[in-house]
């Protein structure tokens, strides 16, 4: 089934090179576009798109503005934050405010591609290029941790590995041969550490890791 996109974008040089990044990866459509967040709900509430791709920084309604609108709304679309901007605190707030993927504008084609999937998914997305200041700021919030991570959340010590292992960007594939594992293994260790964790996307594990102190800054 094809993925129906909304692009929300105040400079059209910006949508038409996101428009023409998209016609490039099968199983995606543009259905419409917006200039300004003040239209996002309406265009939403027309056009029910699947995802959102949304500037932040826009003449009248901000992008930041318009996502808070969008959830007041009870709007199932998703939203995959397209921005210029490295801000840490922007980038927190946009993904506490419901965002469900943060990617910089000077993106690639594969990396869109890569970050639409996942959110297509029901997963979160960071571009690599913002990963380090997300942590960062993550870790301006966290608290010593009382026991090892592997105890309080009932993890082995082969998942508390692959957990690093998933945090820092290894793929599958990655991981199982580092390790001398089947992917099938991996996606089974991957699966369960998601399970009692309750936490299902990338981005929720990162910034757990970073709280737990399983990662730090120079890992």
């Amino acid at each position: 089934m094809t993925c129906r996109l909304l692009l929300v974008d105040d400079h059209s040089l910006i949508r038409a090179g996101v428009r023409a990044l998209v016609s490039d990866i099968p199983g995606y459509e543009v259905v419409g576009e917006a200039d300004d967040g003040g239209q996002l709900l309406d265009q939403a509430r027309t056009l029910m798109p699947d995802i959102i791709l949304l500037d932040l920084s826009m003449r009248s309604t901000s992008g930041l503005d318009a996502l808070t609108q969008l959830n007041a709304s009870g709007s199932a679309c998703k939203v995959l934050i397209l921005s210029m901007h490295t801000d840490p605190e922007l980038i927190m707030r946009a993904l506490e405010g419901g965002a469900h993927g943060y990617l910089l504008k000077d993106t690639s084609a594969s990396e869109l591609e890569q970050a639409l999937s996942a959110v297509r998914n029901g997963e979160r997305y960071l571009s690599p290029a913002i990963a380090h200041t997300v942590i960062n700021q993550a870790l301006r919030h966290t608290r010593p941790a009382r026991r090892p991570a592997c105890e309080r959340h009932n993890l082995t010590a082969r998942q508390l590995e692959i957990l690093r292992l998933i945090v820092r960007g290894k793929s599958t594939r990655e991981i199982a041969n580092g390790l001398g594992l089947s992917i099938k293994t991996v996606e089974t260790h991957r699966s369960q550490v998601m399970k009692r964790l309750q936490i299902h996307d990338v981005a929720g594990l990162v910034l757990f890791a970073v709280r737990e102190k399983i990662i730090s800054l120079d890992d």
